[in-house]
């Protein structure tokens, strides 16, 4: 099938129609473009599909055809490239048009001015959120049978500048989806789990990252394989004065011969005229190039290209290709983290910098989890997805039950420590993530003066009851999420206070004593229900939140060591101090009598002494649950490979019956 599609003469339409009439077609959708010119209210019709919200026609005015009166494609045309590229001051461009009413049927319609597609995409501030949309549509496609994402830098064809790559091999869209991506409003993402919401992403997303992006899609269902092309140009839009938005775009089929067919569902003229802005207008000028780019997509998927990329205010590509050749970087945004000497270069080496212009280091942390057969691949090499929880040393776990209208919202869980750098790092705060997507990256909720309270501390939480801005680069600012704000401050404080020891820090406040059950002699606690160095509800809840959220058990483990011997020593030392004090004199004569004194201080000592003996025995109960986790994916894998060979068997059994049938 796919060599079929390529086999394309260079002349357009030849390898489509397999004949040679589609260049008279060609000079007769000139005149008749032309005569489209002199009918005001056709041409209103056509042209306000998209912009009225109709998704079962495109959107296409009449524009200049690439075609002359012979009906051959002129090769005189330059590749044309947006006045201005800077981002920022793309938006000062005046058609010299005053926009007109348009009426159909009686009716009044508005249409949507092609400024708007630079004022829409100044929601993102941040080029690299821009790319975190798109992926995040690819992420989506994971329900869809989606096993992979490809960032990559790719050529333009036309004048060799660079361009962006995004691609996935999802269920791609039809010719209806595809209009309704191209549209505003419109997201067929009803799924709770589903990061995109607003039927927005794809627009903003790519207009803030060029001034033009070409959408290839090809989707198959009950048979019938259809391939989608579509382009989104604001440097077609502002060169040709345009009033409106248009957004042209072509459709092929598949036939039962496996030939490839035009989708003329709207007239051969409508096609034509599409296919002549593509090829002038995109990076592409043959029909043959755009039919190529279908070779490595599959069976289904989607590849975005976004060209002529926006340049910064020194006049360089926005977007760094070459400072790493594994990795996709902004221009001149690497600051100097101000530290002492000896702690610069572990402040700016830390992810929490890193992320701000390295595209790697942000997308190894932008998903909270990652299916095993999901892979991002930035520039050819893998992402190694990054747990940010297991940078994280003296973890604690708290639950947090946001109520609005006396109405529990919804359980949120919050993972709080030091980063393993502490106190060498300056980075504190909280990644809050949103149905598995981040957020707000390292958010200082609070900030720390010459006391340094709050350094090192670090959380992560995934706060699904609040709903992200537009760009998923901020949360709303509800009331709800401005009580989240508020427990986040009071979680890093008190952490803060009752920890700080463990870094090096003076303690501000001891950790609390443990209140006596009143059955107990000499109030003495003999029960485990104790708090966990003053945060509230801790020890109550690790045996049920281990159940409830499994993926806390490997960031549990990984600082188990670490943080046991800490926790164990002041624990049983601030027991004994809490009896001494509770007691008084009466009672510490009755210890001193009964011995209990020294056997409590021969016991802590005796714990202390056997405590690496008890770290080793974690580390070696957590290499064993590694090892079982690893022998388990093997004997997956070995299954997974069985049932392959046997549908393999089953494919070549049917392909060899089909070929004796064919043959006969």
């Amino acid at each position: 099938m796919v060599m079929k599609a390529t086999e394309l003469d260079k002349d357009v339409g030849d390898g489509v129609q397999g004949n040679n009439c589609h260049r008279g077609q060609l000079a007769q959708h000139q005149k008749s473009v032309n005569h489209s010119r002199r009918q005001e209210s056709k041409e209103n019709k056509s042209s306000n599909a998209l912009s009225s919200g109709q998704s079962n026609s495109n959107v296409l005015e009449q524009g200049r055809s690439p075609v002359d009166e012979s009906g051959t494609y002129s090769e005189f045309i330059k590749f044309p490239a947006p006045p201005c590229r800077q981002f920022w001051k793309a938006g000062d461009y005046d058609d010299g048009l005053s926009s007109k009413l348009t009426l159909q049927h009686g009716k009044n319609y508005l249409h949507v001015h092609p400024i708007f597609l630079h004022s829409n995409a100044t929601s993102h501030k941040w080029v690299f959120g821009a790319i975190a949309e798109l992926v995040d549509n690819a992420v989506d496609e994971i329900q869809n049978g989606a096993s992979f994402v490809i960032v990559d830098k790719i050529s333009n064809p036309r004048d060799g500048s660079p361009a962006l790559l995004i691609q996935d091999d999802g269920g791609g869209m039809d010719p209806e989806a595809i209009r309704r991506c191209m549209s505003f409003g419109f997201s067929d993402k009803k799924s709770k789990s589903a990061i995109g919401q607003y039927g927005n992403g794809f627009k903003t997303s790519t207009m803030r990252l060029g001034a033009d992006a070409i959408i290839f899609s090809r989707h198959a269902d009950d048979g019938v394989l259809t391939q989608s092309i579509g382009l989104l140009s604001f440097t077609f839009l502002t060169q040709t004065g345009h009033d409106r938005i248009v957004v042209p775009m072509v459709d092929y089929e598949l036939n039962t011969a496996g030939n490839l067919e035009i989708l003329d569902r709207y007239g051969k003229e409508y096609f034509m005229s599409n296919l002549s802005l593509l090829l002038q207008w995109s990076p592409y000028s043959t029909e043959a190039e755009l039919l190529q780019q279908f070779e490595d997509i599959g069976l289904h998927g989607t590849k975005v290209i976004v060209y002529n990329l926006w340049f910064n205010d020194d006049g360089n590509v926005e977007l760094d290709f070459d400072t790493d050749p594994e990795d996709i970087r902004i221009n001149g945004d690497i600051k100097e983290v101000q530290t002492r000497p000896a702690w610069r270069t572990v402040n700016e080496e830390h992810i929490s910098n890193r992320l701000r212009y390295s595209l790697r280091a942000y997308l190894s942390i932008l998903y909270l989890r990652i299916p095993e057969s999901f892979t991002i691949v930035l520039r050819g090499k893998f992402v190694k997805h990054h747990n940010l929880a297991l940078d994280l040393k003296f973890q604690e776990f708290i639950v947090y039950r946001p109520q609005s209208s006396g109405c529990i919202q919804g359980e949120l869980l919050t993972t709080i420590g030091f980063l393993k750098e502490a106190p060498q790092v300056t980075v504190h705060g909280f990644n809050i993530y949103h149905k598995n997507r981040l957020i707000l990256p390292f958010w200082p909720i609070v900030s720390y003066g010459n006391n340094s309270r709050s350094r090192g501390v670090v959380g992560v939480l995934e706060a699904n009851f609040v709903e992200p801005t537009h760009d998923k680069q901020d949360f709303e600012r509800t009331s709800l999420f401005q009580k989240l704000e508020v427990r986040l401050k009071e979680m890093t404080w008190e952490y803060w206070d009752y920890h700080c020891g463990l870094i090096g820090y003076h303690v501000t406040k001891k950790l609390r004593p443990t209140e006596p059950p009143p059955d107990s002699p000499l109030g003495i606690s003999t029960g485990s229900d104790t708090l966990n160095h003053g945060m509230p509800n801790v020890a109550k809840t690790n045996l049920a939140l281990n159940q409830k959220y499994p993926y806390l058990v490997s960031a549990k483990a990984a600082s188990a060591a670490g943080l046991s011997s800490k926790r164990k020593e002041h624990g049983d030392l601030d027991k004994l101090e809490g009896i001494k004090r509770q007691a008084g004199t009466g009672a510490n004569a009755f210890l001193s009598g009964h011995g209990f004194e020294t056997e409590v201080v021969s016991d802590i000592k005796n714990k202390l002494e056997d405590q690496d003996v008890v770290n080793l025995i974690q580390v070696n109960k957590n290499f064993r649950a590694k090892c079982l986790d690893y022998k388990k994916r093997t004997e997956d894998l070995d299954l997974k490979v069985t049932r392959l060979r046997s549908e393999l068997g089953q494919v070549r059994t049917e392909y060899e019956q089909l070929m004796a049938e064919l043959t006969s």
